[in-house]
């Protein structure tokens, strides 16, 4: 299927009304955070709608007080928006959002179903109707000191990625560990065949990695009963052994290095497969320059073990540490991995095999240090959002890795085309894309 190569971010004008968001004196941001494709070619995007109080003036003036809110728009095949929702904030009557989005790291999926489920860390999740217009279930885990303390809510995942087969391989957050205060993103897990995740209907977790397992601090209270190792809960020393950590730390060489894998954290896993997964793992991270650190895109199969790395990054120059840009996405359909990052965009074979590389210091691809990698979508498109203009640009891939450059190249010099269309179509100002065809549900 043929699709266009370049869409607008659009916030719904009604919003910037009811808000006083003006494009033109700024005070207010726009900020997309992930997108999804489903096979027919419709495209979901979630983004954040912020503005902070001034301190001056009535802070319940809604076109004055302080602002954050989440919005999910639904793009039709040929790049028209044609419905958003927006929760996190109040009704323009006063009710009270359905979603209450403590944590970040939005990320969509599309379920077998067609169902859209977001979530958000450290592990709410929260289904809409394909249409947008309906929640049809809400999985909160509040986040703050309050809601840590006394282990409120009822969390599910804090991402999720749908495999060919339908399996959910998912990314959970745990109270308890080391001497951490809050939640931290530690299991990865998936679902089991057919297992369904559903208004009314959990599907169960099966952990295969364990990031850390300094667990002594747990208590009952930590338990989250969806997410098993055998047939318990994963809880103190029940958990897949030995950790991603180590493992880590083995394949590397890097055990009891200053710079290695001591505290590390983990991004969203990617889906090479039904059975082989991406899991960026990335060193501490310091107050100076990090450029350097350790860091692997790990290769889990789906019994846990270990099977490599993504090869051929230098750990320097070709460091994601540099913006912090550590996103895998992955095309399970045919068997490849992406990752854009300041220094380049590369792509690999499921063996973990680099098969291109493409240095964004060399000129036809500069252009993509303003650009951030959202997703590969179910017809192996590469799906980028340009940093300050809030475009979205497809980038088809082709069966041989070894042209990726080229069709790169291609799609890069046709952005500018295709957004001076959309400019004609919306008049953005200040890159802000206001749009009033787009239906709009308030959750």
């Amino acid at each position: 299927m043929n699709r266009i190569l370049t869409l607008p971010l659009t916030v719904p004008a009604s919003l910037a009304e009811a808000h006083g968001l003006d494009p033109a004196v700024g005070g207010w941001a726009f900020t997309p955070r992930h997108a999804v494709a489903t096979p027919d070619g419709d495209t979901y995007v979630v983004s954040t709608v912020w503005r902070t109080w001034q301190g001056k003036g009535d802070p319940t003036d809604p076109t004055y007080c302080q602002l954050s809110c989440r919005s999910i728009t639904r793009y039709t095949p040929d790049g028209t928006p044609v419905a958003t929702a927006l929760f996190g904030h109040p009704r323009p009557d006063g009710t009270p959002s359905a979603i209450i989005p403590d944590g970040d790291g939005d990320t969509l999926a599309v379920l077998p179903d067609g169902t859209i489920a977001l979530s958000l860390r450290p592990g709410s999740t929260h289904l809409f109707s394909s249409d947008l217009s309906q929640v049809l279930a809400t999985w909160p885990m509040p986040w703050g000191f309050e809601e840590t303390k006394a282990r409120t809510g009822d969390p599910f995942a804090a991402s999720i990625t749908v495999t060919p087969s339908g399996r959910l391989l998912c990314m959970t957050s745990e109270y308890g560990l080391s001497n951490w205060a809050d939640s931290n993103l530690n299991i990865v897990a998936v679902s089991d065949p057919g297992s369904t995740l559903a208004p009314g209907s959990k599907a169960t977790l099966r952990a295969i990695a364990s990031l850390h397992a300094k667990t002594d601090r747990q208590t009952d209270a930590d338990q989250n009963p969806h997410v098993v190792y055998g047939d318990a809960p994963v809880w103190r020393d029940n958990r897949p052994s030995p950790t991603l950590t180590d493992l880590l730390s083995e394949l590397t060489g890097t055990s009891g290095s200053l710079y290695g894998y001591e505290d590390c954290k983990m991004t969203r896993p990617a889906a090479l497969g039904d059975d082989l997964f991406v899991i960026p793992v990335f060193g501490q991270i310091y107050r100076s320059t990090n450029r350097g650190q350790e860091f692997s895109f790990a290769l889990l199969d789906d019994q846990g073990a270990l099977r490599g790395r993504l090869e051929g990054l230098h750990r320097y120059d070709d460091s994601p540490f540099t913006g912090f840009d550590f996103t895998v996405v992955a095309d399970p359909h045919r068997g490849r991995a992406f990752h854009l990052n300041r220094y380049g965009f590369f792509a690999w074979s499921a063996d973990g095999q680099l098969r291109s590389r493409m240095s964004t210091a060399d000129k036809p691809y500069k252009p993509l240090k303003n650009f951030e990698l959202l997703e590969c979508t179910p017809a192996g498109e590469i799906l980028l959002a340009h940093r300050k203009q809030n475009v979205l640009l497809r980038v088809p891939v082709p069966e041989d890795l070894d042209i990726l450059p080229a069709a790169v190249e291609t799609a890069l010099k046709g952005y500018a085309s295709g957004r001076l269309a959309l400019k004609k179509q919306y008049a953005p100002v200040n890159w802000y894309w206001l749009d009033t065809a787009a239906q709009v549900f308030h959750h």
